[in-house]
């Protein structure tokens, strides 16, 4: 007589990353593909966002996307703004540059080569530190 067999569902990516450790982690993150970075780049753990960024396989989508996402460590959007790769990018400096988390310095700094539309955007924005609020509106006014 034939027996029914049932099988237990198999484990999703975010159960299995549950259980991990921070050091399995990190692991995970170094060499995952899209759907493991993704996942782990919203831990709050800064070592484990640091390893994801260092992925060699991350595109560039990911890290405009990293740029913008609010729950990034300031270690990590440091480290993008290092990059001389990642910085060429028009959309990851707009996106360091509307971050409130990224440190003052590289905001005001990368600030200096953004579009005027994008400069009006950020003198509006509300979710921006005043500081850069206001030196968008005065760069504009300069070049005006």
């Amino acid at each position: 007589m034939d027996q029914i067999e049932l099988k237990e569902p198999e484990e999703t990516l975010f159960q299995k990353v549950q259980r991990m450790s921070t050091a399995e982690k990190v692991r995970f993150a170094s060499r995952g593909d899209k759907e493991v970075r993704s996942l782990l780049i919203r831990d709050g753990e800064r070592t484990i966002q640091m390893a994801v960024v260092n992925n060699p396989r991350i595109s560039d989508g990911e890290i405009v996307s990293i740029a913008h996402s609010r729950n990034i460590h300031e270690d990590v959007l440091r480290k993008i703004a290092a990059s001389r790769e990642w910085i060429k990018l028009y959309p990851v400096r707009v996106a360091l540059v509307q971050n409130p988390k990224t440190p003052m310095t590289i905001a005001l700094r990368l600030l200096q080569t953004l579009m005027q539309k994008d400069l009006r955007a950020i003198g509006k924005s509300k979710n921006v530190p005043n500081a850069i609020a206001r030196a968008a509106l005065r760069s504009l006014n300069r070049s005006e």
